[in-house]
């Protein structure tokens, strides 16, 4: 039987959690901070998501609220007993001089399962925002299930980033090819929208051998990285981190 649940966490300017609902998969849990964030920490009550599966995770930092969220493990996407595809939605808001930091650790591609994405944001004006996504496709010695990621982002109601990737045997051809991932295994990109970027924007150019910084309009910049593994991946974006998004 298929899986449908919905977790939410909302944040005050005080530092207060207002809504703190788990369900499902998402066991939230407010954890300690060693800095001015709000700190909420993802854990994983049972295996998710499989096939046919419909979870969503929901986040919001009210007005003035510092609101970080991280992950205890990797999410790993598995195949289920109905065919259909599972459909693991975030959607997130961010509200005026409000900061966001969404921090989750990785989304694997088991061999077999079949996942669809979405990750929606709306910021206001003032807002900022610090997002990480990491695919890591396939475990170790195995080729990835299909997965279709899309990443949206508005700010004050107007398009800011729009962009969908898709890999495995469920993706359009070349997918793996040398003009794409190359044969690499994990793929990630970091978004940072920061108001200082309109008067200072970020300058275009590589961060790595496989790592690229380019300058958005709206303001913000985009990390985009492949890897061999995980922890390489990992790497390269928390070096772009520490450069444009210093705690």
């Amino acid at each position: 039987m298929s899986l449908r649940a919905t977790a939410r966490v909302v944040a005050a300017a005080d530092g207060t959690l207002p809504v703190l609902e788990s369900d499902g998969p998402f066991a939230l849990r407010r954890t300690r901070s060693t800095d001015t964030y709000t700190r909420v920490t993802v854990v994983g009550a049972m295996s998710a998501p499989l096939g046919g599966d419909d979870l969503t995770l929901e986040a919001r930092a009210r007005d003035g609220a510092r609101l970080a969220v991280d992950a205890a493990a990797a999410t790993v996407a598995l195949p289920g007993r109905t065919p259909a595809p599972a459909h693991y939605r975030v959607r997130l808001d961010v509200g005026a001089d409000a900061v966001l930091r969404w921090l989750p650790e990785p989304l694997v591609s088991a061999r077999g399962s079949d996942l669809r994405a979405h990750t929606t944001v709306e910021l206001a004006d003032s807002a900022r925002l610090v997002l990480r996504e990491e695919q890591i496709l396939g475990r170790h010695g195995e080729e990835p299930g299909t997965l279709v990621t899309r990443l949206t982002v508005h700010r004050s109601g107007r398009p800011l980033f729009d962009q969908e990737l898709a890999y495995g045997p469920g993706a359009p051809g070349g997918w793996d090819g040398p003009a794409v991932l190359a044969g690499r295994r994990a793929v990630g990109q970091l978004l940072v929208v920061d108001p200082e970027f309109a008067d200072k924007p970020v300058a275009a150019g590589p961060l790595a051998e496989t790592a690229v910084v380019t300058p958005l309009a709206g303001p913000a910049a985009l990390v985009s990285a492949l890897a061999e593994d995980a922890l390489s991946l990992r790497r390269v974006l928390d070096a772009a981190l520490d450069r444009l998004a210093p705690v």
